[in-house]
């Protein structure tokens, strides 16, 4: 062989060997400093165990079998296999002292078996997962911890077997039990303030929507407490604290809950943007994108629920809502401003979270990294509620300036009431003009009846003539004097009846409450007293002055009972002369005459005459039937 053949063979051996080396496992150097280590690339093998049948004690023969990772964060590739993961520690010093865990962060991982070293010799078996329940869990917390029982210094190999039905992230972290504590405290507390921070937006927004009744608030609460569930069921924290024991819901849950964000992030776009108003079209899109949605959620929940798994599905009903909120934003709508900046701020969260689960964000900090997607949603709860508060804003503003419009409206209606008012008091003053007018005539008139009468009174003269014939008659009417002397408040009673006198002169008749009382007593009880209620015939004076009470059943009946003055508000003597001159001038006389002759305002006169007219209707078709005449007998 010749030389140069024989330098190429070696460059060739050097450089197989040098690549074997290259990508042999690593072995991670750990020592008391140490608080916290990732393990990352070469740090781990893994192993395809396709039949899912392999026991440990043939993995660890199957050693040379194990190949080197090459990627930053290994994980399933299918959920066929089971999968061995190996790592290699040393401890350079002992740190029995302190007690260390190792930490698996993916928390959809169904099934992880750890092997410890026991430090005898041998390997404890330790398994936790999403399938198992959260109270057999090591630490109630929700990541998946494995205490190293031998920590002692030398090298030791761990073992891990991984069983999952979707698509995981296999991290291992190595950290001290102080270390996690210190963490998990933080993490639960950063928790508390995002869920916290969720309350409190829900809260607002449900008082909020009590005081305006706008829809967009409640859609708004819903869409946020479904961003809540889901970022709780991604996290592990519902698992931890809403079904500990039904570790079957895990595999459904996050995908509710991410349909129940897009399908309310849709109708809540739809009625904040009021999208059917000002853009039909993305009107019946995102109606169409809720129909599909829909459709692929019920196939997921009743055929293969693995497919929840694909969360990029809801980059399309997202970014339906991002394009409409720029389409609105573009015609003007200014709360669509908001609305735009929270799904921005919103998609940088899903772009953050896809590099980082597709192992491309090991550059970025690790609290950016892993929880991106919560601090984008609160910062996209924000906006959100800026866009609502802007909206509200807005329809006050608009409400405001119609409200100076009523106003302006009110103000000219005013004026143009104002002016009618004018023209009413010019027509006021022009026909007061003619009354006054007539009235002068009528003065004329009776300046010539007058003169009329003093020639009635030379005729009168002439009558004198038949003074003889008087006189024969005075000495027969001289006979009734004693008799119209006697009645002579019978012949006062019947020109009451009969002709109109002036309120003075009624007065005198009935000057006082006592007297109509005493006089409807007489008119009521003129045949014999029978009580209303049981008929028996004996009374007793009741306590209202000329009031009968029963002396069987102790019934007071008053004399304005079953009259038309009953339920009276105006004097007694007042009444009866309307009643007296409503029947004397048969219903004609009007309520302003009634009011200037008894000194009542018109509009009580007027309701009064209207009560005694229809009596007096009713009388004069009784009339006919021989019923009582006169103004007495409207008062019964």
């Amino acid at each position: 062989m010749r030389i140069a053949d024989l330098k190429i063979l070696l460059f060739l051996v050097c450089v197989f060997f040098l690549s074997k080396t290259a990508f042999a496992q690593k072995v991670v150097l750990i020592d008391t400093a140490v608080k916290q280590h990732k393990f990352i690339l070469n740090e781990l093998d893994y192993l395809k165990d396709k039949s899912d049948k392999l026991t440990f004690e043939e993995v660890k023969r199957l050693h040379t079998n194990f190949l080197p990772n090459n990627v930053y964060y290994p994980g399933n590739n299918t959920d066929k296999y089971a999968y061995w993961y190996r790592i290699k520690v040393r401890f350079n010093e002992s740190i029995t002292k302190k007690r260390c865990l190792f930490e698996f962060f993916d928390q959809t991982i169904d099934d992880v078996t750890a092997y410890i070293p026991d430090g005898k010799g041998g390997y404890k078996i330790s398994r936790s997962g999403a399938n198992a329940n959260f109270t057999d869990r090591l630490y109630f917390h929700k990541n998946f911890e494995f205490l190293i029982t031998d920590p002692s210094k030398g090298e030791h190999t761990y073992y891990f077997k991984v069983r999952s039905k979707n698509p995981v992230k296999v991290i291992i972290v190595y950290r001290t039990v102080d270390y996690f504590i210190q963490y998990a405290l933080l993490e639960y507390f950063s928790f508390g303030l995002f869920y916290g921070m969720v309350l409190i937006f829900c809260f607002h927004n449900l008082l909020m929507f009590t005081a305006i009744r706008k829809k967009q608030y409640l859609y708004y609460v819903i869409y946020i407490i479904c961003v809540a569930l889901y970022e709780m069921s991604v996290d592990g924290i519902a698992f931890q604290y809403l079904w500990p024991n039904t570790p079957a819901l895990n595999d459904y849950m996050y995908g509710i809950a991410m349909y129940l964000v897009s399908v309310f992030a849709l109708i809540f776009t739809k009625e904040l943007l009021q999208v059917k108003q000002k853009s039909y079209r993305l009107y019946y899109a995102i109606n169409v994108i809720l129909i599909l949605r829909t459709v692929y959620f019920l196939y997921c929940l009743l055929f293969n629920k693995g497919l929840f798994i694909y969360k990029f599905i809801e980059v399309i009903p997202l970014s339906i809502a991002f394009i409409t909120g720029i389409n609105i934003y573009r015609r003007g709508f200014k709360p669509a401003r908001f609305f735009v900046l929270a799904y921005a701020v919103l998609f940088t969260g899903f772009i953050v979270k896809a590099i980082t689960a597709l192992g491309y964000a090991y550059f970025l900090p690790e609290f950016l990294s892993y929880y991106s997607i919560g601090f984008c949603f609160v910062v996209e709860m924000l906006f959100l509620s800026f866009a609502i508060g802007d909206q509200v804003r807005i329809m006050r503003r608009e409400k405001d300036a119609a409200l100076d419009e009523t106003i302006q409206q009110m103000d000219i209606n005013n004026k143009l009431k104002d002016t009618i008012n004018r023209e009413l008091e010019l027509q006021v003053n022009a026909r007061t003009k003619e009354v006054i007018k007539k009235s002068e005539e009528i003065l004329t008139q009776s300046q010539t009846i007058e003169q009329q009468n003093q020639l009635l009174e030379s005729t009168n003269r002439q009558l004198e003539i038949q003074a003889v014939e008087i006189n024969r008659m005075n000495i027969l009417l001289a006979k009734d004097n004693v008799q119209l002397k006697s009645d002579i408040e019978k012949v006062t009673d019947a020109r009451a009846l009969s002709t109109e006198l002036n309120f003075e002169e009624f007065s005198a008749k009935y000057p006082d409450q006592e007297s109509c009382n005493k006089f409807l007593s007489d008119l009521k009880w003129q045949n014999g007293y029978k009580c209303i209620r049981c008929n028996h015939d004996s009374y007793s004076a009741g306590r209202v002055p000329y009031s009968r009470r029963c002396t069987k059943c102790s019934y007071e009946e008053s004399a304005m009972h079953n009259t038309i003055f009953e339920n009276n508000r105006i004097p007694i003597n007042k009444a009866f002369y309307i009643v007296y001159l409503v029947y004397s001038s048969k219903g004609t006389i009007s309520s302003y005459q009634l009011s200037q002759k008894i000194g009542i305002r018109q509009s009580t006169c007027w309701s009064y005459a209207i009560r005694i007219k229809k009596v007096l209707s009713e009388q004069k078709r009784a009339r006919k039937k021989g019923a009582q005449q006169g103004w007495v007998a409207l008062v019964m």
